[in-house]
């Protein structure tokens, strides 16, 4: 199911860099998170309440958009494994044109909902309840019939973020269903992060690694569609 909240977008350009994340995993406690930057600087994030939450450290967000660099127009991002929507909501405020968030947790999906609403992203935003992998999977076949989702034939992503439980497989079934290629644009990238002694495959049908960090025991892995000019397996993480 899907929720579209309709709000004005701020009347201000969307520039700077409004760093914020939040993950539901166990093993963490919870606190409240604010955008480092940008022009919604100083703005507050929730994250869902009790000991399942945690932020992801500020130098890997910020590296990560680093690496990333401005989005091209009309981008449009997919934040799966959303938690409060940290990732999608950063990409929006620097230009993105739409994100869609993915999230699974009750918890997680009312901070996700409050916060695309206080930052005023509504316009901009589609929040979808459900399965990751379940739901990618039927997008995928979306050109076939129609989706609940609203996803359409054309709904393509350029920037996918994934950072779903370490320990589990689910970025290596997501990043198969990505490889189908259906889903993206010929030059998305699609970002993984994930426990060093975890790491996913260099390639995965229509993706390959390109880029490869290392921060402590958290990594993170960039793949780009392999019809990109640029597109190639890289070697070990940088520092």
């Amino acid at each position: 199911m899907v929720d579209r909240i309709i709000l004005p977008l701020p009347t201000r350009t969307l520039q700077g860099h409004a760093l914020l994340t939040c993950h539901v995993r166990s093993g963490y406690s919870t606190g409240v998170l604010r955008i480092i930057g940008g022009v919604l600087g100083g703005r507050r994030l929730t994250a869902p309440p009790g000991a399942m939450t945690r932020p992801t450290a500020d130098r890997v967000r910020e590296a990560l958009f680093s690496i990333l660099g401005p989005p091209d127009p009309g981008l449009r991002v997919l934040d799966a494994f959303a938690g409060a929507g940290a990732l999608g909501l950063e990409a929006l405020s620097r230009g993105a044109t739409e994100a869609w968030f993915i999230e699974i947790s009750p918890a997680a999906l009312r901070c996700l909902r409050a916060n695309v609403t206080t930052l005023g992203m509504g316009q901009a935003s589609r929040v979808v309840r459900g399965d990751a992998a379940a739901i990618l999977r039927r997008w995928n076949t979306t050109a076939a019939r129609p989706d609940p989702d609203g996803a359409d034939p054309g709904l393509r992503f350029g920037w996918v973020f994934l950072d779903p439980p370490y320990q589990s497989d689910l970025a290596t079934r997501l990043l198969a269903l990505l490889g189908e290629g259906s889903l993206l644009t010929p030059d998305a990238c699609v970002v993984v992060e994930h426990d060093r002694r975890n790491p996913p495959d260099l390639r995965h049908g229509c993706l390959v690694r390109t880029d490869h960090r290392r921060y402590g025991d958290t990594e993170l892995s960039l793949y780009r569609n392999q019809t990109s000019p640029d597109a190639g397996p890289s070697g070990p993480p940088e520092p």
